[in-house]
C-alpha cells in the first residue's frame, strides 16, 4: 500500500510541475551561453535579414623555382566592403610567418628533452629553416606605395580615407618565400625530395597573402595563427598563372584555362574519355609516362598553367613531374556531373592507382547525399607521404606501400580514411564556411562524423576509428585534467584529436541514432548544410538550425556534450518486481546479499525462527512481506495478469542521456525500451521507471548495443554479471 502511494503521489508531482529538484541546470535552455539574435542571426539558426559576407578577389602570378625551392609571388586583391562599416584599414593573413625563425609560434612552444628525444624534435625547436614571407613591396595597382604594417602572421595594410559599405579597393602585393621540407620540418603543405630519381613532389598552399574575415559576430579575425588552429577566408574569385618547369604537372584549384598549352593532345583525348567513364578511372598519365618525366627532367623550359576559380575561398596547388594523373566521372543526386581526380607517384602504386580515385567518387556521392550537390567542377586527391590537408577541389593525402609495393590493411584502410576525409572537408569549411581558427569542431568534427558515415557505405565492416559510440569511452573516462569543452578554442585544447575530432562525431553518431532518429536528424543537418552554404556559420547557428529543423529541444544535449566535460555512466541502481499473475508472487528488491548473510548461509547457519515456529508471525490483512517486494490491491482488468518492474537508475558520470533498455523474458525472447532523456527532467541524479509485460523478466541490460558512450557497463546490468575487460577480450580472440 505504501509503494502504490509513492508511485501516485511521484505521477501528482509530474502532473503539476511540482519537482523536488529544483537544480535543472543539465536541461536549462542556452540562454547567455549563446549571442542573442539579431539582423544578422537569427533564432532559427539562419542568416538574418542583414546578414552579409566580405568578398575578396584574387589575380595571382606566381614561379615555382624547382633549383632553390622558392616561390616567387605577385598578386592584386580586390577588397568588396559589403558590411555596413567603414573600415580604416584591411587585415591580412601571412600564414607563411608561422615559420619565421624568430616568430611568435617557436617563441611561445614548449619543449622538453628525454633520452628518446629525436633530430627532427631539435629541428623543430631549432629550426635554421628561413621560413615566412619575404614582402618586396605593397602598392596600388598603380605602383604607389602603400603603408603598412606587418604583426607576426598578420598584415594591416592602412587606407587614406576609409571603405564604405558597397566600395570596393585593390592593392598589389610582392613576395616570395623558400618553400620548407614537410619530412624534415612538417607543414601542412612544401616539398618531398626522392634522392633515388632526384626530383622533388610539390604541394604549396598558404602560398599567398590572404584576407582575413571581417564578420558579424567578430569585426576582424585578429588570431594569430600558431599551427593548431587553421584558417577562416572569406570568399571570392581566382585567376591564377603557375609557372613551373615544362615537364610538371600540376593540379590546382579551378577550371584549367589554357588546356591546349599544357597538355598533349593525347592527354586531352585521355581527359574527354574520363569525362564518360562512370565506372572506373581513366589514366590520363601513365606511370610509364611519369617515370620517363623522372629520367628526362627538363630544367631550361617552363610552363604556365592558367586556373579559374569562382567563389571559393582559397587556392591550392601541387607540381611534380613525377605524377600519374587519373580521373573519372561523378554522378551527383541531383543529376550534375563532376571529376574525381589522382595525382601520385609510383612511389604511391599499386595502392593508389586502385583506390584513390574511387574513393574520391565514392565520398562526393555520399557526402551530397547527406548536403549539397558538390557544386564544383572537380575534386583531386594528391599523395604525399605523411600528410593529410584541405583545400578547395583538391587536398593532400597519405598512405604510401612499402618499396615493394605490398602495403598492411591498416596502410590500406588509413589512406581511404583519409582521403574521404579530406575530400570531404570541401563540404565543411569550404563551402559551410565555419571560422576553423576559433572552432575547430565545426569543421573537423561535422566532416569526421560524415567521413564515419561514408566509410560504413564503402564497407560495412570498415575499422572506422571515430564515430562508434564505444570508440571514445577511453577519452571520455580519463582524466579530467586532461580533457576541455569541445566549445575551447583550438590553440588551448587538449587531446586535439580527440576533443575536435573524435568526440563531436560520436556526439553527432549518437544524437542521430540514439537522440533523434535519422529521419529527423538527416532532415536537420541537410537543412543546415544548404542554409549556410557559401556563408560564415557560427556554432550557435548549428545549434539554433538543427533545433528548428526538427522541432527536438537539443539544448541539453548540446550543454553537456560540448559544454562539459561530463561522462556517460548510467546505472541499474534498484529492480524491484510485482506480479498480478495468479498464485505467483514479485521478486521484490534484487539486490546483492549482504556478505554476512552469504557467510551464514555458506556455513549453514540456521536462523532461530526456521528453528521455532512459534517465533513465526501469522500475519492478517493485506500486509507487505519485505522478502517478496511490493504488493498492488484491488487489481482487474487489463492489469491482471500482469509483471510489472520498478527500475532505478543512477545518474553517475553526469551526462543525461537516453534510456535503451533490452528485456530478456523467461522464454528466451527480448524487447528494447527507448526512454528519452527528457526522463531525467524531475531529478537528474536519479530516475525510476515502471514497465509492464505479460511475461517474467529473467535478464535487464542497459545500452546493449553501446549507442551512448557509457563508460562503465558493469552496472548495466540485472542480475550483475562479470565484464571482460579489453585484455581479456583480446587474448580470448
Amino acid at each position: 500500500m505504501k509503494k502504490v502511494f509513492v508511485l501516485s503521489l511521484s505521477l501528482l508531482f509530474w502532473i503539476t510541475g511540482i519537482s523536488q529538484n529544483t537544480n535543472q541546470s543539465r536541461f536549462k535552455q542556452l540562454g547567455t551561453e549563446l549571442p542573442t539574435p539579431n539582423v544578422f542571426r537569427t533564432g532559427a539558426g539562419t542568416p538574418g535579414p542583414s546578414y552579409y559576407q566580405q568578398q575578396a578577389d584574387y589575380d595571382i602570378k606566381v614561379t615555382l623555382d624547382d633549383e632553390k625551392q622558392i616561390i616567387y609571388g605577385e598578386e592584386i586583391i580586390t577588397y568588396h566592403n559589403n558590411s555596413p562599416d567603414p573600415l580604416n584599414y584591411l587585415w591580412i593573413q601571412l600564414d607563411q610567418n608561422v615559420r619565421q625563425k624568430d616568430g611568435m609560434s617557436r617563441r611561445i612552444q614548449n619543449g622538453a628533452l628525454s633520452d628518446k628525444t629525436t633530430n627532427r624534435a631539435l629541428e623543430w625547436m631549432f629550426p635554421d629553416f628561413d621560413g615566412g614571407f619575404k614582402i618586396e613591396e605593397v602598392t596600388t595597382p598603380g605602383g604607389a606605395s602603400l603603408d603598412f604594417t606587418v604583426n607576426a602572421t598578420m598584415m594591416r595594410i592602412d587606407l587614406e580615407r576609409p571603405l564604405r559599405k558597397g566600395e570596393r579597393y585593390s592593392f598589389r602585393i610582392k613576395y616570395w618565400y623558400n618553400i620548407n621540407d614537410r619530412m624534415k620540418i612538417g607543414g601542412r603543405s612544401g616539398y618531398e625530395y626522392f634522392p633515388k630519381d632526384g626530383n622533388f613532389l610539390y604541394t604549396i598552399a598558404q602560398f599567398y597573402p590572404r584576407m582575413a574575415v571581417y564578420a558579424d559576430y567578430s569585426g576582424w579575425q585578429n588570431k594569430q595563427f600558431l599551427g593548431k588552429g587553421e584558417f577562416t577566408l572569406p570568399f571570392g574569385d581566382y585567376k591564377v598563372s603557375i609557372t613551373v618547369p615544362a615537364d610538371h604537372m600540376v593540379a590546382g584549384t579551378g577550371r584549367l584555362k589554357n588546356e591546349s598549352a599544357v597538355l598533349t593532345s593525347k592527354q586531352r583525348a585521355r581527359l574527354r574519355k574520363a569525362e564518360k567513364s562512370f565506372d572506373s578511372p581513366v589514366l590520363i598519365q601513365t606511370e610509364d609516362e611519369a617515370v620517363e618525366a623522372e629520367k628526362t627532367r627538363v630544367l631550361d623550359k617552363t610552363k604556365t598553367w592558367e586556373f579559374e576559380a569562382e567563389n571559393v575561398r582559397d587556392f591550392a596547388f601541387a607540381s611534380s613531374r613525377k605524377f600519374i594523373w587519373d580521373a573519372m566521372a561523378v554522378k551527383q543526386p541531383s543529376g550534375s556531373v563532376v571529376m574525381a581526380m589522382s595525382y601520385y607517384p609510383k612511389e604511391g602504386n599499386p595502392l593508389w592507382e586502385k583506390y584513390s580515385t574511387r574513393v574520391v567518387a565514392h565520398t562526393l556521392r555520399t557526402y551530397s547525399k547527406y548536403t549539397f550537390d558538390y557544386p564544383y567542377e572537380k575534386a583531386i586527391s594528391v599523395h604525399a607521404a605523411s600528410i593529410g590537408m584541405e583545400y578547395p577541389m583538391i587536398c593532400f593525402n597519405g598512405g604510401r606501400p612499402e618499396e615493394d609495393g605490398t602495403y598492411s590493411a591498416g596502410t590500406k584502410h588509413g589512406m581511404i580514411s583519409v582521403i574521404i576525409h579530406e575530400v570531404g572537408h570541401n563540404y565543411f569549411p569550404m563551402i559551410v564556411n565555419s571560422d576553423e581558427r576559433q572552432w575547430t569542431w565545426m569543421d573537423e568534427g561535422l566532416n569526421t562524423f560524415l567521413q564515419f558515415l561514408t566509410e560504413q557505405e564503402w564497407d560495412s565492416d570498415y575499422p572506422s576509428r571515430r564515430g562508434p559510440a564505444r570508440n571514445i569511452i577511453p577519452y571520455m573516462k580519463g582524466d579530467k585534467e586532461n580533457i576541455m569543452p569541445i566549445m575551447t578554442n583550438s590553440e588551448s585544447l587538449k587531446q586535439f584529436g580527440n576533443n575536435a575530432y573524435g568526440k563531436p562525431a560520436t556526439a553527432l553518431n549518437i544524437l542521430r541514432e540514439t537522440v533523434m532518429g535519422r529521419e529527423l536528424f538527416d532532415h536537420a543537418f541537410k537543412h543546415y548544410a544548404q542554409t549556410w552554404m557559401f556563408k560564415h556559420p557560427t556554432p550557435a547557428d548549428f545549434f539554433r538550425s538543427m533545433e528548428d529543423a526538427s522541432a527536438v529541444d537539443l539544448d541539453w544535449f548540446w550543454r553537456g556534450w560540448f559544454y562539459t566535460t561530463d561522462h556517460v555512466d548510467i546505472a541499474i541502481s534498484n529492480v524491484e518486481s510485482i506480479s498480478t499473475v495468479e498464485g505467483e508472487e514479485g521478486v521484490g528488491t534484487v539486490e546483492r546479499p549482504d556478505i554476512s548473510a552469504i557467510r551464514n548461509m555458506e556455513l549453514g547457519v540456521q536462523p532461530y525462527v526456521v528453528k521455532d515456529s512459534v517465533a513465526r508471525d501469522q500475519y492478517t490483512g493485506p500486509q507487505t512481506d519485505p522478502s517478496k517486494g511490493p504488493r498492488i490491491r484491488n487489481i482487474d482488468g487489463r492489469f491482471n495478469n500482469k509483471y510489472f518492474y520498478e527500475l532505478t537508475f543512477d545518474n553517475i558520470g553526469g551526462l543525461v542521456m537516453p534510456l535503451i533498455i533490452e528485456f530478456t523474458f523467461a522464454d528466451g525472447t527480448t524487447t528494447l525500451e527507448r526512454i528519452p532523456a527528457e526522463v531525467w527532467l524531475r531529478d537528474e541524479e536519479k530516475c525510476q521507471k515502471v514497465f509492464m509485460f505479460e511475461k517474467q523478466v529473467t535478464r535487464i541490460e542497459l545500452d546493449p548495443y553501446q549507442e551512448t558512450a557509457d563508460v562503465d557497463r558493469a552496472n548495466n546490468y540485472w542480475p550483475s554479471q562479470p565484464i571482460k575487460t579489453r585484455f581479456e577480450e583480446f587474448t580470448q580472440e
